[in-house]
């Protein structure tokens, strides 16, 4: 984290000293201005976190720096300094919004005990419109469930690289949980007391996106009557997620591009650049290869956010963990003692899940909320996922997504569950198959299945 920086503005050469002096002796980074309107100047450019100003100056007051600082940042704190006898005025300027003041003369320690009360109220300001980022962020966020073998891989890997800085890209289809993700490399992170901060890319107009990324300077644009901190710099030392990464606008991408080489940014408008200590967790349901070919996702920004790629399976590619997610929701909406019978349980299982663990819980409200009797039947299902299910179940063989299906991943399947019906016995499964065992061995060894702990049998 950077120092805190002060902005001292007194047209007295001698007193203007003393404080840089002391303020630096303390351990703060100082920037000073002779001038009202020097130090509005330097305001701008610098977005110090705290300016200490003399109330009596020629030309710009102490009184119209604060009022203009003030339009521009109300959360900026202004510390006045006044001549003894002047302690009227600094009322006045207090219910204009100074945050406090000291009378001349005042002395080294009142000074620092001023100044260390006002970055320690800036602090807890800032932390708490973090929080409130962060908990508007949340809203509908669900506990990670699983305990299929596709997800303790996903742990494993989480456990491995929250400690590291690197840049963690996950992919996967909507609805997968990807945030959640995010969330638990946040949690396990060194920064897991920092903020986290989500803002998705898809979801802001593309004219206000860069804005909400990097923040802008009062004036930098039409409406822009204040300076505005961007959801990159909210996200000094935390993690900033990037949801939809995939749909930012390729003239932003060399921006942000930047911000991951130099951790820097420049405000819109702005004309001096901002150190900023984040780690970026990014994430995209779009296909990669077919983006880079395209040119709308350049290749050097993808490889800087993906110096981890995570990739999270559809719910359809672990089944198992269905029945699971399915009491943990019942749970969450306080229906912990409803039971979902065998029949219902199992048409749940068979259906695809196209939306993935979002439209599973979606579903599990909806079956508990017009449910007919104490607990779930097959009857209690809704029909779509019946019949889909049901098809697959005794009749149909291949039930596939409206979306499309990879038919490699479709030969895996069908084979590991061969397998697993015949205990994995390669030559019943084959016969099962009606396929030539030699033939069997070979999608075995082409597709790397082998029985769990055991090998081939």
């Amino acid at each position: 984290m950077m120092k805190p920086v002060i902005l001292v503005v007194d047209d007295d050469t001698s007193l203007r000293r003393v404080l840089e002096y002391n303020l630096t002796a303390a351990g703060y980074s100082v920037i000073a201005a002779s001038s009202g309107e020097e130090g509005l100047t330097l305001y701008t450019r610098n977005r110090p976190s705290l300016v200490i100003t003399d109330m009596n100056m020629p030309g710009m007051s102490g009184m119209q720096l604060l009022a203009s600082i003030k339009e521009r940042s109300p959360e900026t704190l202004v510390i006045l300094i006044t001549a003894f006898g002047s302690v009227d005025m600094a009322v006045e300027a207090m219910k204009a919004g100074a945050y406090d003041y000291i009378t001349k003369p005042f002395n080294r320690d009142e000074l620092l005990l001023t100044v260390a009360k006002a970055l320690q109220f800036t602090g807890l300001a800032q932390e708490n419109r973090r929080l409130k980022s962060e908990l508007a962020d949340r809203s509908g966020a669900r506990p990670f469930v699983g305990t299929s073998p596709a997800m303790e891989k996903i742990f494993q890997v989480i456990s491995k690289v929250a400690d590291s800085d690197a840049s963690v890209l996950v992919t996967g289809e909507s609805g997968t949980g990807k945030e959640l993700v995010a969330r638990a490399i946040h949690g396990q992170s060194g920064r897991k007391n920092g903020p986290f901060v989500a803002i998705n890319c898809a979801a802001i107009p593309h004219d206000l996106l860069e804005s909400e990324l990097f923040g802008h300077v009062k004036g930098a644009f039409t409406g822009a009557v204040k300076d505005k901190v961007g959801k990159l710099e909210l996200a000094d030392g935390g993690t900033i997620f990037l949801d939809e990464v995939g749909e930012l606008p390729i003239e932003l991408q060399s921006k942000l591009l930047r911000v991951l080489q130099e951790r820097e940014i420049e405000p819109v408008g702005g004309v001096k650049t901002r150190k900023i200590d984040i780690r970026v967790v990014s994430a995209t349901n779009i296909d990669i290869d077919k983006a880079l070919a395209a040119g709308t996702l350049r290749e050097d920004i993808y490889y800087r956010l993906a110096v981890i790629p995570l990739h999270l399976p559809p719910l359809r590619e672990r089944r198992e963990d269905i029945p699971l997610l399915v009491r943990h929701f019942c749970s969450k909406l306080g229906q912990d003692l409803v039971r979902f019978d065998k029949d219902a349980m199992e048409v749940m299982t068979l259906y695809s899940w196209p939306g993935n663990v979002r439209e599973l819980e979606n579903t599990v409200e909806r079956i508990l909320i017009l449910r007919s009797g104490e607990n779930v039947s097959l009857d209690d299902i809704p029909d779509k996922i019946r019949r889909r299910s049901g098809a697959a179940a005794v009749g149909k063989v291949v039930n596939l997504p409206e979306d499309g299906y990879s038919l490699e991943q479709l030969e895996r399947e069908v084979v590991e569950e061969a397998l697993e019906r015949n205990q994995w016995n390669q030559t019943a499964a084959a016969r099962f198959l009606r396929i030539p065992r030699h033939t069997l061995i070979y999608r075995m060894e082409k597709y790397g299945i082998a029985a769990p702990g055991q090998g081939e049998r």
